[in-house]
């Protein structure tokens, strides 16, 4: 007869607990997100993410990942991608593969923007894109929102600190010596980049003046010549390389800019021009590891006297 009880009080309580609400077993957070707070269930086991920023923060944060896009990563991300399973590209997600795995959470953003709501009816979707002039703030919100959804707050106040300390060292780098213009080409073309546009965090959170104030906020910056760049005349150059980025064949950025016009200003003669990891500040902007490189590179560089 005991045992008899003691089964049916198992029973009982397993009947109980079936008929909790699921914030018993996942308790829902609220992050923010590039669309405002959002709730999340934490701590969840399946994670699709489809976002380059978002892989690479996640990565830092030791988050293994089960679904990531089709897609040639930097060399630094490769490690956090090869033998993940796809799920389709950064434009166009495979929602027949994701519906199949059926992920607890999928990280959008960036490219794969505008397939948040679509990607919402599949999974609980958070928009993570990071994008205008404060990416930094952003770059931070975001390693706090992953550490709280995954528990690993303590992981995301670390990441943090050392992000703040690569960009004190970078401050201190450039600080008095002079001016910059941001460049970027794609082949023989190449477009400017102000203190308003995607890579102006460069000038703001640094401090670096621009060598040219008057630059076009442009996605894709404002297309200028040789001729432009004699005339600005900037102390440094920092230059990205899109074909490097994509894996584009084409003319290096070195080669396009390898011309009397540009190597007769003050940054070509004084060997002045920083040719920025392209894959990291371009497909990955605003991810820590991302964000870390380039400081580095900005701190290598202009620290030397």
């Amino acid at each position: 007869m005991r045992t008899m009880y003691l089964t049916g009080r198992r029973s009982g309580l397993a009947l109980a607990l079936l008929t909790l609400p699921c914030a018993v077993f996942a308790q829902a957070i609220t992050v923010e997100t590039a669309a405002g707070p959002d709730s999340v269930a934490a701590v969840p086991e399946t994670i699709v993410a489809l976002d380059l920023a978002a892989i690479d923060t996640l990565s830092a944060l030791g988050v293994t990942l089960d679904g990531v896009p089709d897609f040639t990563p930097p060399a630094y991300l490769a490690p956090a991608m090869d033998g993940v399973p796809t799920t389709g590209t950064l434009f166009e997600p495979d929602f027949e593969a994701l519906a199949v795995m059926a992920p607890d959470l999928i990280v959008a953003g960036g490219r794969s923007q505008p397939m948040v709501d679509a990607l919402s009816q599949i999974a609980p979707t958070l928009d993570m894109t990071i994008t205008g002039t404060d990416v930094m703030a952003q770059a931070r919100t975001r390693i706090a929102a992953y550490g709280a959804i995954f528990g690993r707050e303590a992981q995301a106040a670390e990441l943090t600190a050392d992000l703040e300390t690569r960009l004190q060292a970078a401050r201190a780098a450039v600080e008095g010596r002079g001016n910059a213009l941001i460049l970027m080409t794609n082949g023989g073309t190449v477009s400017a980049y102000g203190a308003d546009s995607r890579f102006g965090w460069l000038h703001r959170d640094l401090g670096l003046p621009q060598a040219h104030e008057g630059i076009t906020a442009e996605n894709h910056g404002e297309a200028v010549s040789f001729e432009f760049i004699a005339e600005v005349n900037p102390d440094w150059m920092l230059v990205l390389d899109r074909g490097a980025a994509i894996g584009q064949a084409g003319q290096s950025a070195a080669a396009t800019l390898d011309n009397p016009l540009v190597m007769g200003t003050t940054a070509g003669r004084s060997g002045q021009i920083l040719y920025l990891d392209s894959g990291a500040l371009y497909l990955a902007a605003g991810g820590a590891q991302s964000m870390a490189i380039v400081l580095d590179q900005i701190t290598g560089a202009f620290g030397q006297e």
